[in-house]
């Protein structure tokens, strides 16, 4: 279920099709989807309060608001514009474009930073990109949520979505187990992109570790959010839904998740 886990692996059309589904409910993921740990913001921004941001794949503007709240100026690229115009509701300026295509005409940022969007960019591209939109000593910073569902809860999601999506193109098992060590290869990706260049600092790798309690409404809310069930069809969508909501009764109605937040960081020592 983490979206993530089946990136690696995909045609690039696939590919491509999930990364244009989540539009479909921009009101749903922005309300539903979770938020970043405050420890990572202020990581980012504590050697540069009230520092300019360029917020990659910014979707509705979560992390966006998040930085904004702290301080900083935040301008998005995004190039679903359902949920750019979210991100604009609420005050973020936003571009609607690929990154790869997306135009920085001259400006540049204090920091470029990715939130569980820059496995959907071409790495090379991507990096080269950011290289082109920082200011020198300027900080690179793509990270993922990583959930790890209690035993019990993953059990029953599992079950149900096998009996109700049996020739769905995903392993439900392997994403109900949202460890780090299964985003791996994400995370190695994002850092041999910037390796691949000689004008960044060594990548290095941070974690903050978190909890979350879900209501059963809540985790129902969420679930269709995932790129497992953006484009799967309303009855059968129905059918998990109302499976894992029974199943969360008949286990108290409520459960506390553990996350990691995956980070991927390097400065820009380039010149403009």
């Amino acid at each position: 279920m983490p979206t993530i886990s089946s990136a690696g692996g995909a045609d690039p059309g696939q590919h491509r099709r999930v990364a244009e589904s989540f539009g479909t409910d921009a009101a749903r993921y922005d309300r539903a989807r979770p938020r970043y740990p405050e420890a990572l913001v202020r990581r980012i921004i504590a050697d540069r309060p009230g520092l300019d941001v360029l917020d990659v794949g910014c979707g509705t503007g979560i992390a966006a608001r998040q930085f904004q709240t702290a301080g900083c100026r935040v301008h998005g690229v995004e190039p679903d514009a359902r949920m750019a115009e979210v991100a604009r509701r609420y005050g973020t300026e936003v571009d609607i474009a690929t990154f790869e295509d997306w135009d920085p005409a001259g400006r540049t940022f204090d920091a470029v930073v990715a939130a569980t969007a820059w496995h959907w960019i071409d790495t090379a591209a991507g990096t080269a990109k950011a290289a082109r939109a920082l200011r020198p000593g300027g900080l690179l910073a793509m990270f993922w949520n990583v959930f790890q569902l209690p035993s019990d809860v993953a059990e029953a999601v599992t079950d149900v979505c096998r009996r109700a999506l049996p020739d769905a193109p995903f392993d439900f098992s392997a994403m109900t187990k949202g460890t780090p060590d299964a985003y791996r290869s994400v995370l190695a990706r994002a850092a041999d992109g910037i390796r691949e260049r000689d004008d960044f600092t060594e990548p290095e790798e941070w974690r903050f570790e978190w909890e979350w309690t879900y209501t059963r409404d809540a985790w129902l809310d969420q679930m269709p959010t995932f790129g497992a069930f953006t484009r799967v069809p309303p009855d059968q969508l129905t059918e998990v839904l109302t499976g894992v909501g029974s199943a969360l009764d008949a286990l108290g109605g409520s459960f506390t998740m553990h996350y990691t937040t995956a980070v991927v960081a390097a400065r820009w020592n380039g010149t403009p």
